[in-house]
């Protein structure tokens, strides 16, 4: 166990340091990249899931099902083989942000469709009788209630999109992970010090960002909680 952290195995590590630091900018990168994307297709299939038409929300229902229940990696895999097979360049990190985006796009739809339907009812008919039409209503009274009810569960979400980034491995995707598994494979066989930093880089990315995610909503329920 004492030579699975020998001292020269650090040694290695620290010679190799830029290898990780670059490996975390891109991870950096993916997630950022698979949140926009997320946020935008979230924000469009969870507000479209509430509309009146029954086909906007089979499509939406069709989309947030598909992708919440087929594993991420399998879907990173047939996204990039496809495109390469159909004849399209593609790079990895370009199917490592579509994949996050898409997958965790899903998810955020939920969220966003649990959040809209926690607004009170009454609001929607308090605007109605201001004048105010569907958009402005949206704009102006439900989303910026809805935000605040949703910012909790998406910080979770933005946790597991970080997570979510070491799935790109399998595709070469240069991520904290891959560069990780290549690095302690590749000669030095130093497999404890390599796996050992890349998950308390992951742990100090994503712990803070759950910690305030649960603080928030423990500081939520006790502000409903007054006004209740």
């Amino acid at each position: 166990m004492t030579d699975i952290f020998a001292f020269w195995r650090w040694e290695y590590l620290w010679e190799d340091r830029m290898l990780f630091v670059d490996a975390f900018i891109v991870t950096v990168e993916l997630a950022v990249g698979g949140l926009i994307l997320a946020l935008i297709l979230g924000f469009a299939v969870g507000i479209a899931s509430t509309l009146p038409s029954r086909i906007v929300r089979a499509v939406t229902r069709v989309y947030v099902e598909l992708f919440r229940n087929i594993p991420l990696t399998l879907q990173v895999m047939f996204f990039y083989y496809g495109c390469i097979y159909g004849g399209i360049p593609i790079s990895t990190r370009t199917v490592g942000i579509v994949g996050l985006g898409v997958c965790s796009g899903a998810f955020i739809a939920e969220i966003v469709r649990g959040g809209l339907n926690a607004v009170p009812k009454g609001q929607y008919e308090a605007a109605a009788s201001q004048g105010l039409n569907y958009f402005q209503t949206m704009r102006k009274i439900i989303l910026p209630q809805t935000i605040r009810i949703i910012l909790p569960p998406l910080g979770t979400q933005l946790s597991w999109l970080i997570l979510d980034t070491s799935v790109l491995s399998v595709i070469a995707g240069g991520d904290l992970l891959y560069v990780t598994k290549n690095w302690a494979s590749n000669g030095t066989l130093s497999y404890g010090p390599a796996y050992l930093v890349c998950g308390i880089i992951f742990f100090i990315i994503c712990y803070p960002i759950t910690r305030t995610a649960r603080k928030y909503e423990e500081k939520l329920k006790i502000t409903r909680g007054g006004q209740g």
